[in-house]
């Protein structure tokens, strides 16, 4: 019994070291804006002298000027002379197209079958002159198959790479190739669910990958890169595909989280199979508890009556998190009192870095009304004005609430005579702090000099 489970565990251990190394043949690091860097190992066979070496299951949205080559032939000179990207594929209309002025059979819905020299193909209609010198025009809605005597040169089944390569000696040689791509993009979303105080929540966080550069990855080695990477932008717009499957994968998968030059990376601690046209999610880490504080805040001049409603917490390892996070969509939800999850609101936070405070907006408060006014202006001097503003917050709760009023000033200013309890200050932006009674109203006013 112990011979056996001795035995159990090396074939684990090769198992797992095989998975490794079959998984550093292929790696795919994803940006936020819709990029990927793509590296692949392949064994090639070399003949000796200039050759040509086709590339295949390349991304069809490949930059081919991106194009990184090396072999790790050792004592052995392997020499990159030439390089094309053919991406020319295989479909009904590029068929069409290359057989223009040549012989085809087409057959209808009706059973007819015509013979003949293709002479347009445009919109799904074709055009084809007969063997016995009629033309005939076959609607798209009556065409069933087109018959072609071979596949035409040029066209391919796949987009590929083709080089022109200088080996001194004929091997098989290890060899890397690395690119970017478009068409692959990944973003965080996290979901948190408060507790019934509104002082506590569970906060989890998933990257979903979605994939529509035209090739699949399989176990691959997989890294996110969080940060503003700059990027120079075509002037004409990539190609797109549209995506026509979705996938989730529910595991807890982990990433391991480090800087990176001045972004952030996260690596996935397994492989992962990215398919071609799908979304893939992924586990960014476990559920953590975090306090929060729910703060009522009311800016007068941007919504004249509502009063948002935030949650604010910290991202920090004394608050239960301390991971850097990447920007993406949070949603929020909270336990009714027959156990279900209510969805009470969402929000986009940014890139946060540790210990840095995170606040989120989720609505409206619907029981708090404020209502702003401005009382008096005075014209002081050629260039200078004085102006009064009165701030009514009314509560219609059952409990009293404190609630951060936002006034936005501008040029130089200063308050004259009292003020409110201010909370914040700077220059074109104070925030006071007003405490409204249960089923009460609180007023406000205060002057301020324009200068």
């Amino acid at each position: 019994m112990k011979t056996i489970k001795k035995l159990s565990f090396v074939i684990l251990a090769v198992l797992l070291c095989f998975t490794q190394l079959y998984a550093e043949k292929l790696a795919i690091t994803i940006y936020n804006d819709n990029l990927a860097l793509v590296r692949e190992q392949r064994a090639l066979d070399f003949e000796k002298g200039i050759k040509e070496y086709r590339f295949t299951n390349v991304a069809a949205q490949i930059d081919p000027t991106s194009v990184h080559f090396k072999s790790s032939a050792k004592g052995q000179k392997i020499s990159l002379l030439e390089q094309n990207y053919e991406y020319d594929l295989v479909g009904t209309q590029r068929l069409l197209e290359k057989y223009i002025d040549q012989q085809i059979i087409a057959l209808t819905t009706e059973g007819n079958s015509f013979s003949g020299t293709l002479l347009s193909a445009q919109s799904g209609d074709v055009i084809i002159q007969t063997n016995d010198n009629l033309v005939k025009v076959i609607k798209a809605s009556s065409l069933q198959t087109i018959e072609f005597p071979s596949l035409p040169s040029g066209l391919i089944t796949r987009p590929t790479l083709v080089w022109l390569l200088s080996c001194d000696k004929t091997g098989q040689y290890d060899t890397e190739i690395s690119y970017l791509t478009k068409g692959i993009s990944w973003h965080a979303e996290y979901v948190a669910v408060i507790n019934d105080s509104d002082t506590e929540l569970d906060l989890s966080g998933w990257v979903s990958v979605e994939n529509k550069s035209g090739a699949g990855y399989e176990n691959a080695k997989l890294k996110l890169v969080a940060g503003d990477v700059n990027i120079v932008k075509p002037e004409m717009p990539p190609r797109t595909f549209l995506a026509k499957t979705a996938y989730a994968d529910e595991a807890a998968a982990q990433f391991e989280e480090k800087a990176f030059f001045e972004y952030h990376l996260y690596t996935l601690q397994r492989p992962a199979t990215i398919k071609d046209r799908q979304i893939k999610q992924l586990s960014l880490f476990p559920p953590a508890k975090a306090k929060v504080k729910k703060i009522f805040t009311y800016n007068g001049k941007r919504d004249k009556q509502k009063v948002r409603v935030n949650i604010e917490l910290r991202n920090s390892k004394a608050n239960g998190l301390g991971m850097p996070l990447p920007k993406g969509k949070i949603r929020v939800y909270k336990t009714d009192v027959d156990k279900s999850q209510e969805f009470i609101g969402e929000d986009l936070i940014d890139h946060t870095p540790k210990d840095e405070k995170l606040r989120v907006y989720l609505g409206n408060a619907f029981d708090i009304v404020g209502e702003r006014i401005v009382k008096d202006v005075k014209k002081i001097g050629r260039r200078s004005r004085q102006e009064t503003v009165g701030i009514t917050l009314r509560n219609h709760k059952e409990e009293a609430v404190t609630v951060t009023v936002i006034e936005n000033l501008w040029g130089d200013w200063e308050f004259v005579g009292p003020t409110p309890t201010i909370l914040k200050k700077d220059a074109y932006k104070v925030e006071f702090k007003v405490v409204v009674p249960a089923n009460g109203e609180t007023a406000i006013e205060y002057t301020v000099l324009f200068k």
